[in-house]
């Protein structure tokens, strides 16, 4: 017997949370065509991204747009739901569509459960979508990882940092506090 696996596309995958295929109370994500379920989110995680979106806010006022796992909208096959979506504050537009790359600031995910998945597939789709600076906060080990540098699609600066300020491409002004993500 051979497998076939189904590749969803945007238009697909729209209609079939429009048509209420969807079970609401299993939150899900388009990565690269493929319907991925999200993990229950645990204390930690759900304390760091509000906690740090909170943070953001007041730092960056109306500067940007603080998107709390919201989906943002990459390419025909991916519409991933980021932990924290730093993006352009473009008010009402944002009623009749997702965030785009051009839109978009930085991703930060909080990683628990999902680190591999974070480091390697996420930072590729990030990557091939232009997403010019990309965080990946591992709670385990306490530590950011920080990708920057794009070049042909790929990120060819990773940062891990454990302490001391970061400032993002996006507002070289801004002091962000490494250890307020690490908590």
């Amino acid at each position: 017997m051979v497998l076939t696996t189904y590749k969803w596309n945007l238009r697909r995958y729209h209609q079939a949370i429009d048509a209420g295929i969807f079970d609401d109370d299993r939150p899900i994500e388009l990565l690269d065509g493929e319907l991925i379920v999200m993990p229950p989110e645990r204390e930690a995680h759900a304390y760091h991204n509000s906690e740090m979106g909170d943070y953001l806010r007041d730092r960056l006022g109306r500067r940007a747009k603080i998107r709390e796992s919201h989906p943002i909208t990459l390419a025909d096959d991916s519409e991933p739901c980021p932990d924290l979506a730093i993006c352009q504050p473009l008010g009402q537009t944002y009623r009749d569509r997702h965030p785009s790359p051009d839109n978009i600031y930085w991703i930060v995910e909080f990683s628990n459960a999902t680190l591999e998945k974070d480091l390697h597939q996420k930072k590729e789709l990030y990557g091939r979508s232009g997403i010019l600076e990309y965080w990946v906060v591992d709670l385990k080990n306490r530590q950011l990882h920080r990708f920057i540098d794009l070049e042909d699609s790929e990120y060819t600066t990773e940062q891990i940092l454990t302490e001391g300020t970061v400032s993002p491409l996006a507002f070289p002004d801004l002091k962000i506090e490494v250890g307020r993500f690490l908590r």
